[in-house]
């Protein structure tokens, strides 16, 4: 269980400004070196990237980045990179209707830029900010027509393993469509039919909550409360549920502790945005059902990773698998990336930590939310401290001992180790920054980080309000 005794956010601030200083010349040094030629960075070998073709789905992280770093520290050079390299590159990504990553890739760039824009960072006129937004329009739109409808109603944005496949990571997707929605755009169907980006994600998260988290009571009393399944399946002839399954955890019935980390940020991202425009809810079905079930998966996702994690905040890269077993009481002291059982995923933890503090001001940090809160701030104590930090200027990465793919063997095990450790991947690396900038920004009193970010005209709320 993750430890918060003696945790305080402005103890973060020497932290965070190293973790900069130390990211900046990174981020440089992969921009110089990388040959887009090869395909996407996704993750390091023996501390260089190094790409694997599945899908593009960590392009936006490479440019987001540069975006992210700029946010941090007025950085002009990646700021111009990052924009540049998004509009001459990310444009397949708007229009890709192969994938279920839409939310990751285009609001890393366009969505990153077009906030920062907003914020009068960056000068760029309005015909860009347009062209950002236009860009979201079209990606929420794309990601909302890939569907499956279900038997009960609703439906779900099916990942890229196909239309019977529902993933718990395209719960972060969901804010592609919610984004459109609020810039006015729809889906056009068939006869002209207009469906709502809303309506299709409030039914995405729905689905998502009732298939893929499990609560430990009623029809999941076999099993425990917050644990979540990487994928749900179905039966595409009648929209019927049939089982669980998993891709990248050890087994269904196990928990992959990346697809629980989404699971954490992204229904805590949800749950701020209907929180600050609540009136957003009146257009979805049943919304005070809806409010209700979202917020008992936030909180019971977010029980679940903190009583299942080490006490530093890192967890394994899933809470079943089996060489656990060999390691005694591993939940009561720190995580251990250098064993001979099991890898840590830090990557999962980067996730979660902004999903933790999220919720914790969701419910008010001096209430209810402490506790989640606090996590937050434990789990990001570690990440931007060793052994998770990259200090070496030869690595590529930023955070070490991420995983990527341990069912297929992808990940690098270092020689005379058992288990893969020392590398970093490129969403590892991308939340990270994003939570460092989500961590200054309250540090600093600036804009609070949100994806639905609103012009100055419309009294955007700054991070005092939630500090």
């Amino acid at each position: 269980m993750i430890k918060t005794t003696g945790v305080n956010i402005q103890d973060l601030r020497p932290l965070l400004d190293n973790f900069l200083a130390i990211s900046g010349p990174k981020i440089r040094e992969l921009k110089r070196v990388w040959n887009l030629g090869k395909g996407a960075p996704v993750f390091t070998r023996h501390g260089k990237y190094t790409t694997r073709g599945w899908t593009e789905w960590t392009q936006g992280f490479l440019y987001g980045c540069r975006i992210l770093q700029f946010d941090a520290t007025g950085d002009e050079d990646l700021l111009a990179s990052g924009r540049s390299d998004t509009l001459t590159f990310m444009a397949p990504h708007v229009t890709h209707v192969g994938v279920h990553d839409h939310g990751f890739n285009n609001l890393s760039t366009y969505g990153n830029l077009r906030r920062l824009a907003l914020e009068g960072r960056t000068g760029d006129s309005e015909d860009l900010v347009r062209l950002y937004e236009l860009a979201i329009q079209a990606s929420g739109a794309v990601q909302a027509a890939r569907w499956t409808p279900l038997a009960r109603g609703g439906g779900f944005i099916h990942s890229f393993n196909g239309p019977q496949s529902l993933f718990v990571d395209t719960i972060r997707s969901c804010r592609i469509l919610v984004l459109a929605h609020v810039l006015g755009h729809v889906l056009m169907g068939e006869n002209d039919q207009p469906i709502s980006l809303l309506d299709r994600a409030a039914a995405h998260i729905s689905a998502t909550l009732l298939y893929n988290v499990y609560y430990g009571k009623a029809r999941d009393k076999y099993d425990v409360r917050g644990r979540v399944v990487h994928e749900s399946i179905f039966n595409v002839k009648d929209g019927n549920y049939r089982c669980p399954s998993t891709q990248q955890g050890y087994s269904p019935f196990t928990t992959w502790t990346r697809g629980l980390a989404w699971a954490v940020l992204g229904f805590a991202e949800q749950l701020e945005f209907f929180q600050e425009h609540d009136h957003y809810l009146d257009g979805i079905k049943e919304s005070l059902y809806f409010h209700k079930t979202l917020l008992d998966g936030a909180k019971a996702t977010a029980d679940f990773f903190i009583d299942n994690t080490p006490v530093d905040g890192v967890p394994y890269w899933d809470t079943g698998a089996p060489g656990l077993a060999n390691m005694g009481d591993y939940l009561n002291r720190p995580s251990e990336p250098d064993n001979d059982w099991e890898p840590v995923d830090s990557s999962a933890a980067a996730i979660a930590a902004q999903g933790l503090l999220r919720l914790g001001k969701v419910l008010g940090i001096k209430g209810e939310g402490k506790r989640y809160y606090k996590a937050g701030i434990a789990v990001a104590r570690t990440l931007f401290s060793a052994p998770y930090l990259s200090e070496d200027p030869n690595h590529h990465g930023l955070l070490l001992h991420s995983i990527y793919h341990r069912p297929n063997g992808w990940d690098c095990t270092p020689k005379g180790k058992k288990v893969p450790q020392g590398e970093a991947s490129l969403w590892g690396d991308y939340h990270a920054l994003e939570l460092a900038v989500y961590l200054q920004r309250l540090l600093d009193n600036r804009p609070y980080l949100t994806f639905y970010a609103f012009p100055k005209s419309q009294n955007r709320r700054c991070a005092r309000d939630y500090y």
